[in-house]
């Protein structure tokens, strides 16, 4: 009798350890700040999909854990800018964006108790971009292994790295559908330590390095004035601006994220419990 009881013990832990998880599914969109921008983050001929996976879980009524695998684009085109003269210097560019995170979420009410609550979140995150564009002929080139403002050739910069970290944090609000589906609405902003999710950051290089080192191409797409009418056919001496690196890259992530409680559901007026069977000793 006293085995059956510590059996029982033993599956009720496991199940109440088990509905403390939560999978789900995130859809929204992307959207993206830096040396290519356009208007605002919400240029409408910028904004691109998200989609992704979360697992959730509930450390304290009020305190959650998630991680998230997000695949999302972003992209940039001077055509949008307002200033005259970032418009004709005509560089654009778009990114596929894979992203591994592990966020905290905070909550201001517990679901058990309310049906809703907003919430606060922020944690680390790792992601993979490879910016590219098209040329005139409408192939896509991608631009790290062109060095369009040198990086890589002596007596310029590093190159960038495709892979690096980021600090992800935003804010939302949580509705409790039913005892076991969550849906949450957000805004998530990332901050990243690059200037290069566009590729552009600093100063032109010098045209016959790029020439001599990357050939013609990387000459072609780091200066894209003359190819716009009346633009200016001279490609800028060396150390002339291109972009500016005084400011980090951002990108966004908004959208809604639908998740479904495992094992026992959320209660509708108080705490879920699970009831377990009393073994008598």
């Amino acid at each position: 009798m006293r085995k059956l009881f510590f059996l029982s013990v033993l599956i009720c832990s496991s199940f109440l350890s088990f509905s403390q998880w939560q999978a789900g599914l995130f859809g929204g969109i992307s959207t993206y700040r830096g040396d290519i921008n356009g208007k605002s983050i919400f240029q409408k001929q910028l904004i691109k999909p998200a989609i992704g996976a979360i697992v959730r879980y509930e450390w304290s009524d009020l305190v959650h854990f998630r991680a998230g695998l997000t695949y999302a684009k972003v992209a940039g085109n001077d055509q949008y800018n307002e200033k005259e003269y970032l418009r004709i210097r005509n560089l654009n560019f778009e990114s596929s964006l894979f992203e591994l995170s592990l966020l905290g979420e905070i909550h201001t009410f517990d679901l058990n108790v309310k049906r809703w609550s907003p919430y606060a979140f922020g944690g680390i995150a790792i992601y993979h971009f490879n910016p590219y564009t098209k040329d005139t002929a409408g192939q896509k080139v991608y631009l790290r292994p062109l060095s369009t403002e040198g990086q890589g050739l002596p007596g310029y910069g590093k190159r960038y790295s495709l892979t690096q970290f980021a600090l992800p944090f935003g804010a939302g609000i949580k509705f409790k559908l039913t005892d076991r589906l969550l849906l949450g609405a957000e805004m998530g902003f990332r901050k990243l330590f690059t200037d290069y999710l566009d590729d552009v950051s600093s100063n032109y290089a010098d045209a016959a390095d790029l020439l001599a080192s990357r050939g013609q191409q990387a000459v072609d797409l780091a200066y894209r004035s003359d190819e716009l009418p009346g633009g200016n056919p001279n490609y800028p001496e060396k150390g002339a601006q291109r972009g500016g690196s005084l400011q980090k890259d951002w990108y966004y992530f908004t959208g809604l994220h639908l998740s479904y409680r495992l094992g026992s559901g959320f209660s509708s007026g108080g705490r879920s419990r699970l009831d377990c069977p009393k073994v008598p000793l």
